[in-house]
């Protein structure tokens, strides 16, 4: 598992456990949907990138297809606790434009009330 997902206050809580690469990609696609189809009534996501130590383009891609799909359907999506390495990749492409960035899970959790 690449993932490991959780509900609070009604926020998924989506814990990643693995490098995002062009190799775990589809995998984390993957669980994410199959999450998502069991759990609709929740709209709003926090990505929890906390475990993760490197990101490359693809996996800076899955999360931006992620957060397309979740603002279609009327939610929103906040990243949490961005490694080192990984938070180059979201400065040097600038998506931290993009998404908004906190520091822990609960901040981000606090940013939807």
């Amino acid at each position: 598992m690449i993932i490991t997902c959780s509900k609070e206050h009604g926020i998924g809580v989506i814990q990643v456990s693995h490098a995002l690469t062009a190799a775990t990609v589809d995998s984390f696609r993957e669980q994410l949907l199959n999450w998502q189809s069991a759990e609709p009534a929740v709209k709003n996501y926090v990505i929890d990138l906390k475990q993760v130590d490197f990101m490359d383009s693809a996996g800076l891609g899955t999360l931006i297809a992620a957060l397309k799909r979740i603002s279609e359907q009327g939610g929103d999506m906040k990243i949490a606790c961005l490694q080192k390495k990984p938070r180059m990749v979201f400065e040097i492409t600038r998506a931290y434009k993009v998404f908004e960035i906190c520091d822990t899970v609960d901040e981000a959790l606090k940013m939807f009330k």
